[in-house]
């Protein structure tokens, strides 16, 4: 599998410049629509993918503008009715892995979930796609964590991205489910599937696939 994507200083220089408010900052303004202001936590996490914590009624134009195809959800709870018929009239496929959020420090992540999760993460034709849970500190944390290990970054960068959205509150047990992942449990099913950007001025630079010879 060959994964190419946003660099580690590329992705920190946008933390430098854009600071904790998330990619766009907040009230962002768009033409004829007024203030839009985003989900807690959000941020940008490769070109077609974003994070954030739980979208409130009055995020949902923010989430909008995005154009989403797709929202993976990690939470147990079912969507609330809102947030399910935002998504369904627009035509944004739902995937719901439920995670439970305990704060108790030895409860498992599952590894299983978060599989299927990367899967759906790694499908260009699911971009743009939005992951949230309900703070997006921890369960999305552990997401975009093991994602970045596909993207082999060192683990300090990784664990420094994690950080920095979780704050106070990390937990020592996401941080240990992150560096035991192996990503070579992942190969067999995108094995076939490469991954680069192509393209260039603001349109460009997406991840595209084509199935490998042989």
């Amino acid at each position: 599998m060959i994964l190419e994507a946003r660099g580690e200083e590329e992705v920190k220089g946008e933390w430098r410049r854009r600071g904790r408010g998330g990619a766009f900052g907040f009230g962002r303004s768009v033409a004829g629509e007024g203030l839009l202001f985003p989900p807690s936590n959000f941020g940008m996490v490769d070109r077609g993918i974003y994070r954030c914590g739980f979208p409130a009624p009055d995020n949902l134009p923010f989430v909008d503008a995005l154009g989403l195809r797709s929202v993976v959800y990690l939470c147990q709870e079912p969507y609330p009715d809102v947030n399910a018929e935002f998504v369904r009239s627009r035509g944004i496929r739902l995937f719901q892995f439920g995670i439970e959020g305990s704060k108790e420090p030895f409860v498992t992540i599952p590894k299983d979930t978060i599989m299927d999760a990367l899967r759906v993460l790694l499908d260009i034709r699911n971009h743009p796609i939005l992951i949230h849970c309900k703070r997006g500190k921890h369960r999305t944390g552990c997401l975009v964590g093991c994602f970045r290990k596909l993207q082999r970054w060192c683990l300090s960068s990784v664990f420094e991205e994690y950080l920095r959205y979780a704050g106070d509150k990390a937990r020592i047990s996401d941080l240990q489910f992150v560096e035991m992942f192996d990503v070579s449990c992942m190969m067999q099913s995108i094995h076939g599937i490469i991954y680069r950007y192509h393209g260039c001025g603001p349109q460009g630079g997406r991840l595209v696939y084509r199935q490998e010879d042989g």
